[in-house]
């Protein structure tokens, strides 16, 4: 039996995902109660179950206890595995809400993940397997987790049927580097990916026209790629999307990307992704909104050194995340302005004292 010490108690269904990743990389046993016990439709959905069976698939000996409404459960983690394993995602969340966790922890595994989800690549409320591929593993390059790290999108998947897939391949690291990054640098260039399913394929380059119509005007690398998938490899349901990034000198990497609407035309898509990337670009840091999680995760599991990195105000979900890295690994980060002469700087260094996480898991064999 686990000492109560060791036993960590949470409330409600927010953050589940990132609890149950840092339960499972710091070996402490948590329980979180109280899910959706208010609500008219009690306990868990179906996703937060599928995903769970997920990280029993991709651990060994991890213990999953569910309450019979479903409103608390605990989990007894085990050791991350890893091998070549395969998930079928349900329609009700993208395959992104699934793939986050399994980044965070397939660098950490006993063997390289191999790993293949099928359901939705792309929906408004996950990463899609775009920005996943494009701008996520970029990302873990930079904790020098590189060679061999790739994310293959085999078949295209639009909500609500989906019948998307894709494979996800991610080496081992025996300790992820210490990251110091502070100079955001000047935008070099722009990419994007437009991609449009079971609908006319001029409505990618209808988004990518658009969305030039107001890139030229800054910069003139500007490379907008379509995506064509034919057949049985562009899913069950029709939609369309664009997917854009944009890369400065430091490799700094920003994102957004605007997903097809019902009565609107693709135009306005193309002028949506733009817009909002120009946004991301405005905040400025080293790493958008999206990622800060996994990159102050990855500082916090670092050797043990002071791991700097600039990045924009952090969101209620960082918030959360940073107090809950500090209940995991008694980490604690320090945060102070980028800038503290210029008053209207929103930008922030995060800095934290590496944890000297090592991988045991590679070692059991």
């Amino acid at each position: 039996m686990a000492q109560p010490s060791s036993l960590l108690h949470f409330s409600g269904h927010q953050h589940l995902r990132n609890r149950l990743v840092l339960s499972i990389l710091s070996g402490k046993h948590v329980r979180i109660d109280k899910i959706r016990s208010e609500d008219k439709n009690p306990g868990l959905r179906d996703y937060e179950i599928s995903l769970l069976r997920l990280l029993e698939k991709v651990s060994n000996g991890t213990v999953i206890e569910i309450s019979v409404t479903g409103t608390a459960i605990l989990l007894k983690p085990g050791i991350i595995f890893g091998g070549t394993l395969q998930h079928d995602c349900p329609t009700s969340r993208a395959i992104g809400y699934f793939l986050e966790p399994v980044i965070m922890l397939a660098p950490f595994a006993k063997k390289p993940m191999n790993i293949t989800l099928k359901g939705i690549t792309t929906d408004e409320h996950d990463l899609s397997a775009d920005i996943l591929r494009t701008v996520t593993l970029p990302h873990l390059q930079q904790f020098g987790i590189s060679e061999g790290l790739e994310l293959r999108i085999k078949k295209r998947g639009a909500a609500p049927a989906g019948g998307g897939e894709v494979q996800f391949l991610c080496p081992i690291v025996k300790q992820v580097k210490t990251l110091n990054f502070v100079d955001p640098g000047k935008i070099k260039r722009i990419r994007g990916v437009a991609h449009a399913v079971r609908v006319n394929p001029q409505f990618s380059n209808r988004m990518i026209e658009a969305s030039r119509s107001i890139l030229n005007r800054y910069i003139p690398d500007i490379y907008l790629y379509s995506d064509v998938y034919k057949g049985d490899a562009s899913g069950k349901s029709p939609g369309y999307a664009l997917t854009l990034l944009a890369e400065s000198t430091t490799s700094a990497i920003y994102c957004a990307e605007a997903i097809s609407e019902p009565g609107v035309a693709p135009e306005d898509i193309g002028l949506k992704a733009t817009r909002a990337l120009l946004g991301e670009v405005e905040k400025g840091g080293c790493a958008d909104q999206k990622h800060q999680t996994l990159v102050l995760l990855m500082m916090a599991l670092g050797s043990e050194d002071v791991g700097r990195c600039r990045m924009g105000e952090p969101t209620p979900k960082t918030i959360q995340f940073l107090r809950d890295v500090r209940s995991f690994f008694a980490t604690s980060f320090k945060i102070v302005s980028a800038d503290p002469s210029n008053q209207d700087c929103s930008q922030l260094i995060y800095s934290c004292y590496g944890t000297g996480y090592v991988n045991a898991n590679r070692t059991l064999a």
